[in-house]
């Protein structure tokens, strides 16, 4: 066989985009697949087996559609664009999560379309079942709650909480992360799995969880009224109100459902009971209707007989898986919980080797200081011992200071004393000098007056005498013999002695008075130097006693 000829049995392709809630796929598709083998294809990539909830999603004129299993994905009305884009969702919802999800797989997508349903406010749910669902996801992503790793913050990036709640209440982000983070710290040791699916059973409870609801009237001219399908049976609801149906049909209720053109009936299984008619806007409205109704009928039917041998077996795997994991679970939470008992016994065994470190350096420090201060110290004793022996040597000094001063404060209070007494002398000299002086001046005084008389009468004897001589000198020199006056001029010699004898007393009382006057002065003198040493040495005296004063 040639190349050519491989070549032309290759089979035609073109590429198919597969869209996942948190992924995308591209696949080559055979022209002439039918929607079943390309939905296979993305559930074996996938690894899913429950395939029975979901279906390839489309949209086409405004209007979301399934891709049929049982014909051509071409010779559908599939949109014409390259890679043909397809959305892989869930189309059946379970009535119980906990019993009929198998999988982890399959609970994983339920979790992630439900949560994004939550998000986008096609499910309505109260503020407070947000939190805590908003909790358990970022459980299921972060795993368990540490405070050292999960720092305030950690969550800006995560959408948590439909746009109405935070609209609906004035709190900022930390706030909100804060009541999350309160409900999320409360979820230590769940897996991923278990948050998802407790994140599940919270949400199958919500009025509006797997409900697909479409506009419809009762009669041709009005659409006032919307339908609901869902895996318990059919709803009618008010237009404003999508919690509370106004009818509901359980499919264990409904006998048929069949549509001609734009209207479908439901009939009841009971006869008598009145036949339910509705328009809808289109017939692919219709058609899709249907096609709900027939495939939530079904597993609700399924879910009511024996399962099947693939169900019994994927049961029995899921337990199993279940039970492994658990055991894993347990296993995983032992070890962490060794772990963290290993990790806190290290940290407390770095912090006591930290501590213990800490008090070595302390330690060595103070024996450092205890060094330093030892050496300090021998050196201040050294110090302290050279100066108790300057001191001890100043005080012996001191000692003979004062001894010295008290010697020379007694010498000098006896010198004071024998001061006192010579000044007391020297004054009574002084005095006695003084009054001497007096007594000498008078008697001089005296002695002058005397000495003035004396030399008047002689001055009156001599004129006496020359008067008496001068008359006779010629007769004396004419009649020298003797003659009676002879007599008087013994007399006069006699007078004359007696006159020199005068003089010469007069003489020598004035010499006599002319030297006590001189010794008188010379005295005086040697008196007024005697009290000038005095008067300094008493000076001395006082200034030696202040300095005494001031030593002691």
């Amino acid at each position: 066989m040639s190349i050519r000829g491989l070549k032309k049995k290759q089979p035609k392709t073109f590429k198919v985009k597969i869209i996942t809630v948190d992924a995308e796929m591209e696949f080559s598709c055979e022209m002439k697949w039918k929607g079943k083998d390309l939905f296979d294809l993305v559930c074996r990539a996938l690894g899913l087996r429950e395939t029975w909830f979901f279906g390839l999603q489309y949209t086409i004129k405004g209007m979301c559609t399934w891709l049929k299993m049982d014909k051509k994905v071409l010779d559908q009305e599939i949109p014409k664009e390259d890679p043909v884009s397809f959305h892989f969702l869930a189309k059946f919802y379970p009535e119980k999560v906990e019993e009929e999800l198998l999988q982890e797989i399959t609970q994983h997508l339920f979790f992630l379309q439900v949560k994004k349903q939550i998000l986008d406010e096609e499910i309505y749910c109260s503020p407070e079942a947000t939190v805590l669902l908003a909790s358990y996801a970022v459980q299921a992503k972060y795993g368990d709650y540490d405070p050292n790793f999960h720092e305030p913050g950690f969550l800006a990036h995560d959408e948590l909480l439909p746009k109405r709640v935070l609209r609906q209440y004035q709190l900022t982000a930390e706030m909100w992360e804060e009541k999350i983070t309160a409900w999320y710290a409360e979820h230590r040791g769940i897996a991923r799995d278990e948050a998802e699916m407790n994140y599940l059973k919270i949400a199958q409870d919500l009025e509006m969880y797997g409900v697909n609801y479409f506009p419809i009237a009762q009669n041709k001219n009005h659409t006032d009224l919307l339908l609901g399908v869902d895996a318990k049976g059919i709803h009618i609801y008010s237009i404003n109100n999508r919690f509370s149906p106004n009818k509901s049909f359980e499919w264990s209720s409904i006998r048929n459902i069949s549509y001609s053109e734009k209207e479908l009936t439901i009939k009841p299984l009971d006869k008598k009971a009145e036949v339910f008619k509705f328009f809808s806007s289109q017939l692919k409205v219709n058609k899709l209707i249907f096609q709900l109704c027939i495939g939530n009928h079904d597993l609700f039917m399924r879910r009511r007989k024996v399962d099947s041998i693939e169900i019994q077996q994927m049961k029995a795997q899921a337990k199993e898986e279940k039970a492994r994991k658990k055991m894993e679970n347990q296993r995983l939470a032992r070890e962490k919980q060794l772990r963290e008992e290993a990790e806190r016994a290290k940290e407390e065994l770095e912090r006591r080797l930290f501590q213990l470190e800490d008090e070595a350096r302390q330690a060595n420090e103070a024996l450092l200081r205890s060094q330093e201060a030892a050496e300090l110290l021998a050196e201040k004793a050294q110090i302290a011992e050279e100066e108790a022996k300057l001191l001890a040597q100043n005080a012996a000094e001191a000692e003979q200071e004062r001894q010295r001063l008290e010697i020379t404060a007694l010498k000098t209070k006896e010198e004071k004393r024998l001061m006192e007494q010579k000044m007391r002398e020297a004054e009574l000299i002084a005095v006695k000098l003084v009054k001497e002086s007096d007594r000498r001046a008078k008697e001089a005084e005296h002695l002058k007056q005397d000495l003035h008389e004396a030399r008047e009468a002689e001055r009156k004897a001599k004129q006496k005498l020359l008067d008496i001589t001068r008359p006779n000198y010629p007769h004396m020199a004419k009649y020298p013999q003797y003659s009676p006056t002879d007599t008087r001029d013994a007399n006069f010699d006699k007078g004359s002695i007696k006159l020199d004898l005068k003089d010469i007393d007069l003489k020598r009382l004035s010499f006599e008075i002319e030297r006590e006057r001189l010794d008188y002065l010379e005295k005086s003198r040697k008196f007024e130097d005697r009290l000038k040493e005095l008067k300094s040495e008493i000076h001395a005296l006082k200034l030696e006693e202040k300095q005494s004063g001031l030593y002691s």
